[in-house]
C-alpha cells in the first residue's frame, strides 16, 4: 500500500533533525578556531622589540633607547618580550 505524502514529508524532517545533530557533533569535534594573523604578528613582534631593546642597549653602552632609564631598560626589554612569550600560551 502506497504511504500518503503528510509520511514521507514526515521521514525526510526527521532525517534532516539527525543530519543536523550529526552536523552540529562534528563542529564540536573541530575545536576551537585558530587565532587571526594578527594575534600572530603582535606576539612574535614584541618578542623581537624586546630583543632589539636589550641589543641596543648593549650595543650603545647604554646611550640610546632610553638613557634616563639606565638599567632599567634591560627589564623594560624583558617585558616586551615576556609579553609576547605570554601570548604564546593562547597561541592555537
Amino acid at each position: 500500500m502506497p504511504e500518503s505524502s503528510s509520511r514521507k514529508s514526515g521521514k525526510n524532517h526527521v532525517e534532516a533533525a539527525r543530519a543536523e545533530r550529526r552536523a552540529d557533533r562534528r563542529s564540536e569535534d573541530l575545536g576551537p578556531e585558530p587565532l587571526p594573523t594578527w594575534y600572530k604578528v603582535v606576539m612574535f613582534g614584541l618578542m623581537i622589540v624586546g630583543l632589539i631593546w636589550i641589543c641596543v642597549y648593549y650595543i650603545t653602552m647604554g646611550v640610546w633607547p632610553l638613557p634616563q632609564a639606565g638599567g632599567w631598560n634591560i627589564l623594560i626589554g624583558f617585558g616586551f618580550a615576556m609579553i609576547g612569550f605570554l601570548m604564546t600560551t593562547r597561541w592555537r
